[in-house]
């Protein structure tokens, strides 16, 4: 019986773990931008700074955490669809040319990044739906929320 007993508990922390890991991934909005929905393919132009300008020719800066962090390992696969060293050279060259207003920001923490989107017109960033707060707004990828079935950025 004892065997079992470790073999449960083994089980348990191992399900526990894998369930800690999967996060769920959200846009949020700098809430002065009129950016409420957004689609994949444009999600993806913002995220690869192919989009430089909103509808209201506000600069579009994107803010992200570190590509080799943990929360990002999603967005390289779904949304990106490219190695981490291969953003990371986007990131370089797509600032380049754009001192005055980047267009890919890295932030150290959650924290910063909603911050920075909070603080910064025409920025959005992606961050773990746990750390969202009243100064930014959820935008809707392909007309899902966060935690909603089909939403492109759900954890594993």
């Amino acid at each position: 019986m004892p065997c079992q007993r470790l073999l449960r508990v083994f089980i348990f922390v191992i399900v526990a773990a894998s369930l800690a890991a999967a996060r769920d991934i959200a846009v949020v909005s700098n809430k002065s931008n009129a950016l409420g929905a957004i689609t994949v393919a444009d999600l993806i132009k913002v995220c690869k700074a192919q989009t430089t300008r909103w509808s209201d020719g506000k600069p579009v800066t994107f803010v992200m955490r570190s590509p080799s962090s943990p929360e990002m390992k999603m967005v390289l696969e779904k949304v990106y669809g490219m190695s981490e060293s291969e953003l990371n050279s986007l990131i370089v060259t797509s600032n380049h040319a754009r001192t005055n207003h980047p267009a890919i920001l890295v932030a150290t923490s959650d924290e910063e990044l909603v911050n920075t989107v909070a603080s910064t017109p025409g920025a959005v960033g992606v961050v773990d739906v746990y750390s969202i707060n009243s100064s930014v707004a959820v935008v809707k990828i392909g007309g899902k929320l966060p935690l909603e079935p089909g939403y492109l950025l759900h954890g594993n």
